[in-house]
């Protein structure tokens, strides 16, 4: 500021530090306790910044590992054969869309080409229409997965009647009498799941197996939504920090 600011300058001044403060109190607010305590000494938004990218991203050598690895991820990625089409793609996307945050950028047209070249074999008729009738390079994600599902739809409406008839006649080749543990008759009493002398694995408790373990299913809850709240703050920081640079 200067020796003599006029009017302006002044209420300039004050209006750039109310914003800075209230880029720290937004970034405060956004994080967990346990990631507050990071950035308490921090006395700018800037420097409280800087301390989470390093602290979740890490220096720029460790970025670019990261995409190395995400790249690496990304290359290697396959359909599988009992896999969907959606199944595939959020796989695929939940990567891709991991790339960005590390400031780098993966192109659509390397995204469609990446998903033309690791489908099986039941889809190349399918591709082999879309190169006669589309500019494969102009093409979009979204319309990619549109036209993939479509014959995905059709294929498995042909095989519906045949897939039904196999699973009646499975299902009556393989009943059982009543289980006396679970009342069910698709297994052998001594195959059951809930027999009283089975250990679960996971909570050393008896009476299930490890598949149908509550406690296991709420574990895997819990982690998963911790996963997510975690993403979703450091998302909302990383729009106050837009918003910061933009302004500065």
């Amino acid at each position: 500021m200067h020796a003599d600011p006029t009017v302006a300058q002044i209420r300039a001044f004050n209006e750039e530090t109310k914003m800075r403060a209230k880029a720290k109190a937004c970034i405060h607010s956004a994080v967990f306790d346990v990631v507050f305590t990071r950035i308490i000494n921090c006395e700018t938004a800037k420097e409280a910044w800087d301390t989470l990218q390093v602290s979740f991203q890490g220096n720029e050598r460790t970025r670019q590992m990261q995409v190395l690895n995400l790249r690496r991820e990304f290359e290697m990625l396959r359909m599988k054969q009992n896999e969907t089409i959606k199944e595939y793609f959020d796989r695929l996307l939940m990567v891709v869309n991991k790339i960005p945050l590390l400031q780098k950028d993966l192109p659509d047209k390397r995204v469609v080409e990446k998903v033309l070249v690791s489908l099986p074999e039941r889809f190349e008729a399918k591709i082999s229409s879309l190169e006669d009738s589309r500019d494969l390079l102009q093409i979009t994600i979204t319309e990619l997965m549109n036209a993939l599902q479509t014959q995905e739809q059709r294929r498995l409406q042909r095989l519906e009647p045949s897939t039904e008839g196999a699973f009646m006649a499975k299902e009556k080749k393989e009943k059982y009498s009543v289980c006396q543990y679970c009342k069910k008759t698709s297994h052998p009493h001594w195959r059951c799941w809930w027999r009283p002398d089975v250990v679960c694995r996971s909570c050393n408790q008896k009476g299930h197996v490890e598949k149908v373990c509550k406690r296991k299913q709420q574990e895997a809850q819990i982690a998963q939504e911790t996963d997510y709240k975690k993403e979703e703050h450091l998302f909302v920081a990383t729009c106050f920090a837009s918003d910061i640079t933009s302004e500065t």
